[in-house]
């Protein structure tokens, strides 16, 4: 299905948007990729959701990116006697391992390893930090705080340790469970929540074992320290600012999310960008004028997708809140300035064969009448290498790996068309023409980029950049073999 824009739309699936008439219309409104969101949802409505996607993915004849995102490592307080407390200003509060009942003075924190790395004056944040607590004293059972923001404390709500790298398994026995099931579904996104090292990245990696790519998500002040090494080992970024915000001082995040969608660029792969990006439309038909903007700063920025959450997973105008973000990608990207940000923000990469041709590929295009780039690309590293260059023209990945096609739907501009195994590169240049005119980039009597390697159908072979006719009996006359 064509897009009039070259970032992706992710839209997270719920309660809101749970049935093959409401999917269908996400999808037809603008969602490239589906987000299972396994915080939420049994393994039956997850795998009902799945089946919805593929048949939609089937009648419309477009790939769908499914993005499995699991829930990571919670940390929560236990329970209070009354159900809740108020916390004061200047109070003492104590954190431990007895699981009795909390009250005013203290509650359990049954998580040995937090009490293991803590330290005076770190800091405990509460229910998404609405509650700030420091620690003045700690040992292997207990955290004696002083509270500094006070508020209400209730049952099982969240703690976030900005100040130190927990000694937490990346996987929780839930995520390991969820992470095989999704994978034996057939899903193309493995999202990994609260990733602090590289090594989180590879251990889910290894239990994937190939059959899905894996995306980190970033929202620890840890990860953003060792981000050039967790994006080394990772497929994809998200920059989840939901948490991120939490853990860092909020001013901090816009920064952060410029430099890590440039690095994510520089290193041709996805990333995404998220949290509460139309947050008013989960109860609203309009945005504030404040999202729009935050959208749009994000699709400026050069970032491959945008994301929904709650607007589209459980909001009362989930299509509209997708409807919006294609409005003002189109309406972005159509902006001259889009254009010159994006180019200055442009860097050179020039390290392999590759690396040169997909370069030459968007200087040819933007320097003559070329009305699309076909790329021939097995693994999608082609395809994502010429998407890093962020072309003026339309990028069309040619494919006969239907697993490539799906992934690449995360991929900034990237358009796949499914093709049959080739032999022969005059068929290539015949099949890249033909999807340029079905598609509806290209005229009979326009051209083409080519970009493909001998020999055909082998990952890691690309070495032609072909100018090619979109008349057939010319590629034909003068095609080679």
């Amino acid at each position: 299905m064509r897009r009039h824009r070259n970032v992706k739309i992710v839209a997270t699936l719920g309660p809101a948007s749970n049935d093959y008439e409401m999917i269908r219309a996400l999808h037809e409104a603008g969602a490239d990729v589906f987000r299972l969101n396994m915080s939420h949802g049994s393994h039956d409505e997850i795998r009902a959701r799945h089946a919805i996607i593929r048949q939609v993915e089937r009648d419309l004849d477009s790939p769908i990116a499914i993005l499995a995102d699991l829930q990571g490592p919670k940390l929560r307080v236990g329970e209070f006697a009354d159900g809740e407390e108020e916390l004061q200003e200047g109070a003492s509060f104590r954190l431990d391992l007895d699981p009795a009942a909390g009250d005013g003075a203290r509650v359990c924190l049954p998580h040995p390893e937090i009490f293991a790395v803590l330290e005076p004056g770190a800091r405990l944040l509460v229910n998404d930090g609405k509650i700030r607590l420091t620690v003045r004293d700690c040992g292997k059972d207990f955290a004696d705080c002083t509270v500094t923001v006070g508020g209400t404390i209730s049952n099982r709500k969240g703690v976030n340790v900005p100040d130190v790298v927990l000694p937490l398994a990346a996987l929780s026995e839930k995520d390991r469970a969820d992470l095989e099931f999704v994978c034996q579904l057939g899903i193309d996104w493995l999202a990994l929540s609260f990733v602090q090292r590289p090594a989180d990245v590879e251990e889910a990696r290894a239990l994937a074992d190939g059959r899905a790519a894996i995306l980190s998500k970033i929202e620890k002040p840890a990860a953003v320290k060792a981000f050039d090494d967790i994006l080394a080992v990772s497929d994809g970024i998200m920059v989840a600012r939901g948490d991120l915000g939490v853990e860092l001082p909020v001013q901090n995040v816009p920064p952060i999310q410029k430099r890590l969608v440039r690095r994510c660029r520089a290193a041709a792969k996805p990333v995404i960008v998220a949290t509460q990006m139309l947050e008013s439309m989960i109860e609203s038909p309009m945005p504030t004028r404040a999202e729009v903007s935050d959208v749009a700063t994000a699709i400026y920025e050069g970032a491959d997708a945008i994301m929904l959450s709650a607007e589209s997973a459980a909001g009362d105008y989930p299509v509209e809140a997708v409807t919006t973000m294609d409005n003002v990608a189109v309406e972005v990207e159509s902006d001259p300035t889009y254009i010159e940000v994006i180019e200055a923000s442009r860097r050179a990469e020039r390290h392999t064969i590759a690396d040169g041709i997909v370069a030459a590929a968007r200087e040819i295009a933007e320097t003559t009448d070329i009305r699309a780039i076909c790329c021939y690309t097995e693994s999608g590293t082609t395809a994502a290498l010429t998407a890093r260059e962020r072309p003026r023209v339309p990028i069309i990945g040619m494919t006969s790996i239907r697993g490539t096609a799906r992934r690449l739907a995360l991929t900034w501009g990237v358009n796949c068309v499914m093709t049959g195994e080739l032999n022969r590169f005059k068929m290539a240049v015949v099949n890249a023409a033909r999807a340029a005119r079905a598609q509806g980039y290209a005229s009979e009597e326009d051209q083409i980029l080519v970009i493909a390697g001998v020999p055909f159908n082998v990952p890691g072979t690309t070495n032609i950049l072909r100018v090619a006719p979109c008349a057939e009996h010319l590629i034909f006359a003068s095609d080679p073999e």
